[in-house]
């Protein structure tokens, strides 16, 4: 049987009595505890605090509105959690205010420091966090069977089931007397038994109404199980966070109380905590037990009107630098610094560990000493001993490396098979074949720590010629290969090959070889015209001073087989070689024709001297609807203005254009609309009119607009050709309108218009006037 849930409300029963306080009691009466925010309790509980009300006055008169003291107890925890949480609320330390945040782990590192701190430096005590951690709850869990040595007591609950030849339920709440009553029955007095005894006694007293209950055959059977705990009451005092008296639940625990409390204070003790029972001290609590090791021996179960006292810590150390969890440390009797590196999770994999450094308080001065390996189980440290565990040296004692052209190189130990040069190469399984022998070096630190290069010839130290070098610590041989001392040999095959480029040099290498490597020739690539161009290095005869390459031709063999002329000649590095294509080899060009034609289509360019009038007779003409005026010819997809009823009927302008391969030469029908657009009323197409004259178009359009630039018209005919307005004095000649033509009036800027001055008018005035008469004398 499980426990019911205790209900867990955020807000108190003293929080809604405090609001009924403020408030009028009959509205107090309906609220709704979820209704209301924590900041508003936390105000109402103020209230009835001003008013003059005490808190067990408080909790008296909710106890009288039928609140249980489980509510209450969860309604005051949530009330100083509220409390706690409150800006205004005090401020412990800065080691409380980090407690406030949500710790990764139980506990957290000190900051790092390259020297020893001072003795007033703040430090993060061993378990703090674990108290701080929002996420660690050790709140009782009530969805358990009921414990076999759970003690009854005033306010717990019963549940009563009867089953079989009869059935019945009764939840008989233990009276503060310590008795329950059942139907008509007698009380029966279960305060301070068990389940188990309780159970008997209620079985007993339910036989004089069930005679059979319970007995063999008598076909009606009851089980009792707990249903509602009480809520017990404890004092948490002495160095913690929060101290007072708590309302928890009867099965909570010890750890349950002291996480309500907010755990040891700066000043409190983790590892002598002690729970107080009828003025008797039961049980000595040592946190490091629980949080090292995982041990819950001492977590015993709470009764009420149990007294938890944490008092003062009298021995802490700090230990700090390679350790896995830095942190201030509580010491006991009889511990040594050993335990203490236990605690703090042992030395991490860099820890120098054959002296600890540490700084202890004399009384008097500061005092600084040092603990060896040896006597680490066994030093007792004193109270505010500060240690600090260093970090091993970046050196290795006993190494040395050689690199290079061996077959195993890297690092090795010094011993007695490694400690000379030749040695060392044996152990490294031999020189490669194409380690360079004239010359390695071994770099090396003097007795000051100052580099110093050794050189040696490789060659006679390995045929005994020379002595053989003995090593030291940390010496670093090198052994360059034969490739590592000369630059990277390449050559380049460029032209009418399949993979053109950059290949790499071999000793021997032919023009031929360096052609099969690229892929052999291209279809065009022609093997007797090749040409090879060779850097000048040492031999400079009878080559000009101004001249700084040479030039070989050759011709190789086109299916590139094997002949004595081809090995005759060999490949230089970075060697440049250039195969040619045939003359008249390239690839087919062709143009395209389409729209008013017999045979629209791509046909083939037959030679570099055709032109536009030339694809006319390929594709057998035009049709009788083709517009020749509108013909439009494309290069590179962009349009090119040519006249094709012009150069049809005089092939030799200019206009008529040299094919290119992916021409195009459109021919259209022809269009019966002009598209007028720009600075009129009214853009738009209107039909074609050969008897229309330009003002006429205009006219169709609407007219002018009030900004057109009547001066620049200018209309684009449908072969890509424009035409714009001309202009002599005061008469303008417009273009022709031709059908599928474009009509576009540009607009003036009006921002850009200069009005005319009285005097400029004036000037203008004169000027035609005199132009007027001379013209009238002129035509008398």
């Amino acid at each position: 049987m499980y426990f019911s849930l205790l209900r867990k409300s955020i807000f108190s029963g003293i929080l809604f009595l405090s609001f009924a306080l403020v408030h009028n009691e009959s509205y107090a009466q309906n609220i709704d505890p979820n209704s209301i925010s924590n900041e508003q309790a936390l105000e109402f509980y103020k209230r009835a605090k001003a008013s003059g009300l005490t808190d067990m006055a408080i909790e008296q008169a909710a106890l009288e509105k039928g609140y249980t003291l489980d509510q209450i107890s969860a309604m005051r925890n949530r009330l100083q959690q509220a409390q706690t949480s409150a800006p205004t609320g005090p401020d412990r330390s800065g080691t409380d205010e980090s407690r406030r945040q949500i710790a990764d782990s139980m506990l957290v590192k000190a900051k790092p420091v390259s020297a020893l701190p001072n003795s007033d430096s703040v430090k993060q005590v061993f378990g703090a966090s674990f108290f701080s951690s929002s996420s660690i709850s050790f709140e009782p869990n009530l969805r358990i069977a009921t414990p076999k040595n759970y003690i009854l007591g005033p306010d717990d609950e019963l549940v009563v089931d009867i089953y079989g030849n009869s059935v019945d339920n009764f939840r008989l709440k233990i009276s503060p007397e310590g008795t329950v009553k059942m139907l008509n029955l007698a009380p029966v007095q279960v305060n301070g038994l068990t389940i188990e005894q309780a159970s008997e006694r209620i079985v007993n007293r339910l036989r004089s109404a069930y005679s059979a209950l319970n007995r063999p055959g008598g076909g009606t059977y009851s089980t009792i199980t707990l249903g509602n705990v009480r809520s017990i009451q404890v004092m948490i005092t002495g160095e913690v966070t929060r101290p007072g008296s708590y309302t928890i639940s009867s099965l909570a625990t010890a750890f349950n109380a002291l996480n309500q409390s907010g755990g040891p204070n700066n000043n409190g003790s983790y590892r002598s905590i002690e729970i107080i029972r009828n003025n008797k001290t039961i049980r000595t609590i040592d946190l490091y037990g629980f949080l090292v090791d995982a041990n819950l021996k001492d977590n015993i179960t709470m009764q009420d009107q149990d007294i938890i006292l944490v008092r003062p810590y009298s021995k802490r150390i700090e230990l700090f630098g390679e350790v896995k969890h830095p942190a201030l440390f509580e010491v006991k009797d009889g511990e040594t610094l050993k335990d203490m590196i236990r605690y703090a999770g042992g030395y991490t994999p860099t820890a120098y560990s054959a002296s600890i450094q540490f700084r202890r308080n004399t009384g008097k001065e500061l005092m600084v000493g040092s603990v060896q390996e040896t006597e680490v189980a066994n030093f007792i440290p004193q109270n505010g001993d500060v240690f600090k565990i260093g970090k091993i040296l970046n050196r290795i004692e006993n190494r040395v490396v050689i690199e290079g052209g061996v077959f195993r190189d890297g690092e090795y130990p010094i011993d007695e098979q490694t400690n000379t040069v030749k040695k060392l190469i044996t152990k490294s399984e031999g020189l490669r074949e194409d380690a360079f022998l004239n010359r390695a070096i071994i770099e090396r630190k003097t007795a000051t720590l100052r580099p110093e290069i050794i050189s040696f010839d490789l060659g006679k130290l390995m045929n005994g010629e020379i002595e053989d070098i003995v090593l030291k610590r940390e010496d670093h041989i090198y052994i360059k290969t034969i490739d590592e001392l000369k630059e990277n040999y390449d050559l380049t095959i460029l032209g009418s090959v399949i993979n053109p480029g950059t290949i790499n040099y071999h000793d021997g290498i032919t023009v031929a070889d360096a052609i099969f490597k690229a892929g052999g020739y291209t279809e065009g690539g022609i093997p007797y015209r090749i040409e090879v161009s060779r850097r000048i290095k040492g031999d400079t005869a009878n080559i000009p001073q101004s001249q700084n390459v040479r030039i070989f031709s050759l011709e190789v063999s086109e299916n590139l087989t094997l002949n004595e002329e081809d090995q005759k000649f060999k490949l230089s590095p970075f060697d440049v070689i250039y195969v040619r294509k045939s003359p008249r080899y390239e690839p087919q060009k062709a143009v395209t024709i389409l729209g008013e034609i017999m045979y629209p289509g791509t046909y083939t360019i037959l030679n570099n001297f055709e032109r536009i009038t030339d694809l006319l007779p390929k594709a057998g003409g035009l049709k009788a609807e083709a517009y020749i005026s509108g013909a439009r010819f494309y290069r590179n997809k962009e349009l090119v203005a040519v006249d094709l009823k012009a150069i049809i009927q005089k092939p030799s302008l200019s206009a008529n254009l040299l094919l290119q391969t992916g021409d195009t030469l459109l021919i259209p029908t022809k269009s019966e609309t002009v598209r007028i657009k720009g600075g009129v009323q009214n853009p738009s197409i209107v039909n074609f009119d050969p008897h229309f004259s330009f003002r006429e178009y205009i006219s169709q359009a609407g007219g002018f607009a009030e900004y057109a630039w009547k001066s620049r018209i200018y209309v684009s005919y449908p072969n890509g050709r424009t035409f714009r307005t001309k202009k002599f004095l005061f008469f303008k000649s417009y273009p022709k309108i031709e059908s599928g033509s474009v009509l576009t009036v540009p607009v003036k800027d009006p921002q850009k218009e200069r009005q005319i001055s009285p005097s400029e008018r004036i000037a203008i005035i004169s000027l035609v006037t005199t132009i007027s008469l001379a013209l009238i004398s002129l035509f008398r």
